[in-house]
């Protein structure tokens, strides 16, 4: 199976960001926690290029924690700060702002020298779709969403959203895509809900899950499915799945694609317990 992008896109998208840049102090790179790199857009240091960048490893409470501490590792170690939160309970946010302030230390001390007013940080949240982006948002200023008042940009349609006294963001409705020429990254999207059921194969994505299962998680693998041993063939593997979870068909036979959803959903709803499918040791080796 191929999963496509869509160059026209991702132009668009890289042009909308790319004016209103000059409009913010710094980017908030929202990613999902479960695959740092594979929900990432591989253009976006380009695109912002000296503008400061806080990674936000989001939807931290569905990944493997110490996967998640290791990436935060390696991005500080590649002069990036990182943080773990979960924009649907709210945990980590209020970490946001000091990560912000920190980052911008040089800048807003600049400014107070020569005799400027302080201001509130102006902040760009860039992420794929079903990131967590609105919710982040939303979270952030307490559902009081308001306009700020005469700052550049208002005027254009976009929308700058108070944050308390410290922070103000600017929403936009660009989406940047990754471009995954490495299907596996597509893959990956795929069984976390980035993109649209209707447009994949299950199946195809429900081998994929239980291959890495098999390769990183094979305890959970087997707990959840009740298997002593993983089986060697896939068909053996899918057919006893299909048969313990009741997947048949009208005449007792393994229904593979009602099979293939329940694999894929056990997986998004963490009944196989919490998974990163993004291990630095795989994508950087």
């Amino acid at each position: 199976m191929t999963i496509q992008w869509f160059p026209g896109h991702m132009a668009k998208a890289r042009r909308e960001v790319t004016e209103k840049l000059k409009l913010v102090d710094i980017v908030f790179e929202l990613v999902d926690a479960r695959l740092p790199v594979s929900s990432a857009n591989p253009m976006l240091q380009e695109i912002i290029q000296q503008k400061p960048r806080l990674i936000l490893l989001n939807k931290s409470d569905m990944a493997d924690s110490e996967m998640t501490g290791q990436w935060i590792r390696r991005f500080s170690n590649e002069g990036n700060k990182a943080l773990a939160i979960n924009s649907q309970a709210g945990r980590g946010l209020n970490e946001i702002v000091r990560a912000a302030e920190d980052l911008l230390k040089e800048k807003r001390d600049r400014r107070k020298a020569k005799g400027l007013k302080p201001r509130a940080i102006r902040a760009m949240i860039i992420g794929i779709p079903n990131v967590g982006k609105s919710t982040l948002i939303n979270r952030l200023a307490k559902k009081n969403i308001a306009k700020t008042g005469n700052t550049p940009g208002v005027t254009r349609g976009q929308q700058w959203i108070k944050v308390g006294k410290d922070l103000e963001l600017l929403d936009t409705p660009g989406i940047l895509w990754p471009k995954f020429e490495d299907q596996e990254i597509g893959y990956k999207l795929a069984l976390t809900g980035a993109i649209k059921d209707s447009l994949l194969n299950m199946q195809d994505i429900a081998v994929f899950a239980l291959r890495f299962l098999e390769a990183h998680y094979p305890e959970k693998l087997k707990k959840r499915f009740q298997l002593e041993e993983l089986p060697e063939d896939m068909v053996d593997l899918f057919d006893h799945i299909g048969r313990l979870r009741g997947c048949l068909t009208s005449g007792a036979e393994v229904d593979y694609e009602k099979t293939a959803e329940t694999v894929v959903m056990d997986v998004r709803t963490q009944k196989l317990g919490n998974i990163t499918f993004d291990m630095p040791d795989d994508i950087f080796e």
